[in-house]
């Protein structure tokens, strides 16, 4: 009569309809020395459920998170290279005029100075007309959205005339 009843609470407990009080009593009948041998592999299933409610976590969990020290050091180091750029130019001597260079230094400044302005000339001329071809090129897009416009015009007359 147990082995019946055993069966019908595997059944049950297979399609997940048992109450605890019915699983109690699978675990009771599995963790006993007399199993039926046909339902042995059912056996450790039961003996690892019964073993792991009496496991406990036994470490320490920490409540307050370890703080790494790095950022500290990080905004020292960002305030020292703060200070390290301000006060390195002022060692030197402080700003150099054109006169305190050599000839041949102010010559080849100079010379620098005039391509650079050619540069920045040619540039400013490349830049107009780009901006030239840009209007152009935002007029034509005009251009082609009212043609779509007549497209569609064309396309809704075809479609009235021909019903």
């Amino acid at each position: 009569m147990v082995l019946n009843s055993i069966e019908k609470l595997i059944e049950k407990y297979d399609k997940a309809e048992t109450s605890l009080a019915e699983e109690a009593q699978l675990r009771a009948y599995f963790t006993s020395d007399n199993v039926a041998p046909h339902l042995e592999h059912y056996k450790p299933m039961f003996v690892y459920f019964a073993q792991s409610q009496t496991e406990q976590y036994t470490k320490d969990v920490p409540l307050k998170p370890k703080r790494t020290k790095m950022y500290q050091w990080i905004s020292v180091a960002a305030v020292a290279v703060l200070m390290l750029s301000i006060f390195i130019p002022n060692w030197s001597g402080g700003q150099k005029s054109l006169a305190d260079y050599s000839q041949e230094e102010q010559q080849m400044y100079l010379e620098a100075k005039e391509a650079l302005a050619m540069l920045s000339n040619n540039f400013n001329q490349g830049t107009a007309s780009l901006n030239t071809l840009n209007l152009a090129s935002e007029n034509f897009n005009v251009g082609l959205e009212k043609a779509s416009h007549i497209t569609e015009f064309n396309q809704s007359t075809n479609k009235l005339l021909k019903n």
